[in-house]
């Protein structure tokens, strides 16, 4: 067993290869973890982040080097880390078919907890995580972030020492991650050592220590703030300046010494690189209309990140998917009083928008609220028990085949077919949307060489990068000319640089008057739409453009409030005001 004092973790020089894959996941790791504060693991897709979880829960075993765990090795005493460790993988690794108290029954078992302990547990596990009252309900019937309380509350049975924690909050509302983070920290207070790897970088800056990979090594090891620090003086916000921000934002990253630069609302903001000159208002928008302002802003833990990986790859972004159409007059999307009962319970209840065309339109809320269920109406997944969704002012329900053939849909879970190629898939969805001879090979085509997939085209879409599946389902979406765009949490569970990629295609797209209507969980993505509408029990209870909800919030007390704490001041209103 460890002595009290010493890491949880000892790594020495840990690889790990897996065969056929060509270069290591992990390549000569040294560094410890801590007992008693959560260390961040933090990386771009495929950087080694969950092997080195497998690993330190003794899933795999290294291929070289020395890896301890709560004093125990990692290649001849694999039972006992087992017995010491609590793991929570990044798929939801519970039954849904199954209730709640169903899945801790089975997990204890498992981990041999019976008798009074068990009782005593999980009375103890149901309370700490809020799940009490929900003991006989199914667990694919739980919210998100109700889902990764029950995971949290199983890979907890044996009070561990070590609490290994697999990206934990992807998919999850704002306010379930902060919950989940009250309850870490309490954990904290008891001595347990947590393990915490995300793709939502300000969680970092809640961890005492983060540990950042790239490639399977280690760039940086240390305090989150001193990260922080090295973009200290190179992040500027460029506000006031009229015209198509779009378009400003896609020339501004192209400039030499911009290496980051994304969308906070009605401002842009950019990192400049290390040893460079910020440009000059005159630089970016052009001394005949040298309107706004360039200030110098604080540093973020991604700002560092990014500027660490090297920035946004600059390349220029066509993406020749449609022509700029005038439309039909009529708003692309219409929701008149949508409202949906399942039996007795309200899922939606009286929602209305428009969404004039070549505008991103967010809707967001807590895990539960309804949002999926708005959506789903509109992309004529769930007819509504009341009310009307239109796209290009086709009844989806009237007129199923005609509106459909003018809307594209990306899933939120890659919903391609992964044992076919690239191309297959391609071919595959294009005849799915009845495009045929010439126009099924011009189609094809051009998405190919809009979103550069040409590389990949052989290769079986289950293998390719994240990136590149990512493109896959858009280019699949978009394949017949849609003016209207779905998509359903695209990025989540993607990092950074990824989902920056993925914007830029976006931004392109709405440039040429397509329509687009997303749901998310990263707040910071949400300040890439024109509006978001707030939804919560149901209602919409905001819409407006992410800068108006941020100051609807604002107080003496909070004078700069972010979009997550206008997201959890609205809703928190809302809920007093109903108590």
């Amino acid at each position: 067993m460890r002595s009290n004092d010493g890491p949880l973790v000892t790594i020495e020089g840990l690889t790990k290869r897996f065969d056929g894959t060509g270069g290591p996941a992990l390549d000569g790791l040294t560094t410890t973890i801590k007992a008693g504060q959560v260390t961040g693991l933090v990386g771009p897709d495929g950087a080694g982040k969950t092997t080195l979880m497998r690993l330190m829960a003794a899933l795999l075993m290294p291929s070289e080097g020395r890896l301890t765990v709560c004093g125990f090795d990692a290649k001849t005493e694999a039972a006992a880390i087992h017995g010491a460790i609590g793991y929570m993988p990044q798929r939801f690794g519970l039954y849904e078919d199954i209730s709640v108290i169903e899945n801790l029954t089975l997990y204890a078992d498992l981990h041999g907890v019976v008798g009074k302990a068990r009782i005593e547990t999980f009375e103890n596990l149901l309370l700490f995580t809020g799940l009490t009252h929900f003991t006989n309900r199914m667990a694919g019937a739980l919210s998100g972030g109700m889902k990764q309380k029950l995971g949290l509350a199983c890979a907890m049975l044996r009070s561990p020492q070590l609490l290994l924690l697999d990206e934990p909050s992807v998919g999850v509302d704002p306010i379930s991650r902060r919950e989940l983070w009250r309850m870490v920290y309490s954990l904290i207070g008891k001595g347990v050592g947590v393990v915490w790897s995300t793709a939502y970088l300000d969680e970092a800056e809640n961890c005492a220590e983060v540990i950042v990979l790239n490639e399977g090594r280690v760039l940086f090891q240390g305090n989150p703030g001193a990260m922080t620090a090295k973009a200290a003086g190179r992040v500027y916000q460029l506000r006031g300046t009229g015209g198509e921000r779009r378009s400003l934002l896609a020339r501004t990253l192209m400039r030499p010494e911009i290496i980051d630069c994304v969308m906070q609302g009605e401002a842009i903001r950019l990192v400049v690189a290390e040893n460079r000159a910020a440009p000059s208002i005159a630089d970016l928008v052009g001394a005949s209309n040298a309107a706004g302002t360039l200030a110098p802003v604080a540093p973020r833990f991604e700002d560092a990140f990014v500027a660490m990986l090297g920035g946004q790859q600059k390349r220029t972004l066509s993406v020749e998917t449609r022509q700029s159409a005038p439309g039909n007059g009529l708003p692309p999307v219409q929701a008149n009083a949508l409202t949906r009962r399942f039996g007795t319970f309200t899922a939606a209840d009286q929602i209305s928008f428009e969404i004039p065309r070549g505008e991103i339109f967010g809707l967001l809320g807590p895990n539960g609220a309804g949002k999926s269920t708005i959506f789903k109406m509109m992309c004529g997944l769930l007819r509504p028990s009341e009310g009307i969704a239109l796209v290009d002012g086709l009844d989806l329900y009237k007129s199923p085949s005609a509106a459909r053939a003018r809307l594209g849909y990306m899933a939120q879970k890659f919903s391609l077919y992964g044992d076919l190629s690239v191309h297959q898939n391609l071919d595959f969805f294009a005849g799915a949307y009845g495009l045929s001879g010439s126009r099924r090979r011009q189609a094809i085509e051009r998405v190919i060489d809009a979103f550069e997939l040409a590389p990949h085209l052989a290769s079986n879409a289950n293998g390719v990068p994240l990136g590149f599946k990512q493109r896959l389902a858009l280019s699949c979406a978009i394949m017949h000319e849609p003016p209207v765009l779905f998509l359903d949490e695209p990025t989540s569970g993607v990092d950074p640089l990824t989902r920056r990629e993925f914007w830029g295609f976006i931004n392109a797209m709405v440039a040429r008057s397509i329509t687009i209507m997303v749901t998310t969980h990263f707040m910071d993505e949400a300040e890439y739409c024109d509006r978001v509408a707030l939804i919560f029990n149901g209602k919409c209870i905001a819409i407006d453009t992410p800068d108006a909800l941020q100051a609807s919030v604002r107080t003496d007390a909070l004078p700069y409030p972010t979009l997550e704490d206008a997201f959890i001041g609205l809703i928190q209103a809302r809920d007093e005001k109903a108590a």
